[in-house]
């Protein structure tokens, strides 16, 4: 039995596993830099910036969709989900069609524009999942960044 629900302050230890198993996947495990205070703090502490929704199977979470709010200065606010992950051996199981729907469903009662992500062009699983609900997958847009080892400069 899957069982979603939003994630709470004591599932941060099991979602950074997952951020790291995600990280792993995307060939940059490297990349995942963020500690277990400054995830619980984002998402948890004075000022939460994020909201998570979580799938439990026999007590265990075996997948979330971690997602916040964006404002577009032509959409106005959208939600942006950030991960989307389910653990490899859980794949396949329509535990990653319960949580996007889940995001959907959120996304309309909140009223946002549109929900928006990022998906690298090799996962084509990924862009196949996607291409069921006909989503937009866009080509064009470079993705820029600065670390904070670079803010640091300015």
């Amino acid at each position: 039995m899957i069982n979603i629900r939003v994630a709470v302050k004591e599932d941060c230890v099991r979602l950074l596993e997952l951020v790291n198993e995600l990280a792993l996947y995307e060939r940059a495990p490297q990349e995942v830099t963020v500690t277990l205070k400054e995830f619980e703090d984002a998402g948890f502490g004075e000022k939460p910036v994020w909201k998570a929704f979580v799938a439990q199977v026999d007590g265990l979470i075996v997948g979330f969709a971690l997602y916040y709010t964006r404002y577009s200065t032509w959409k106005g606010c959208r939600m942006y989900l950030e991960d989307l992950l389910v653990t490899e051996p859980m794949r396949g199981k329509g535990i990653g069609k319960l949580l996007f729907e889940q995001i959907l469903a959120e996304a309309k009662e909140k009223g946002y524009s549109g929900v928006v992500w990022q998906v690298l062009d090799w996962n084509e699983p990924a862009i196949g999942f996607y291409n069921k609900y006909g989503a937009s997958i866009e080509e064009g847009w470079l993705n820029a960044s600065l670390s904070k080892d670079q803010l640091l400069k300015y």
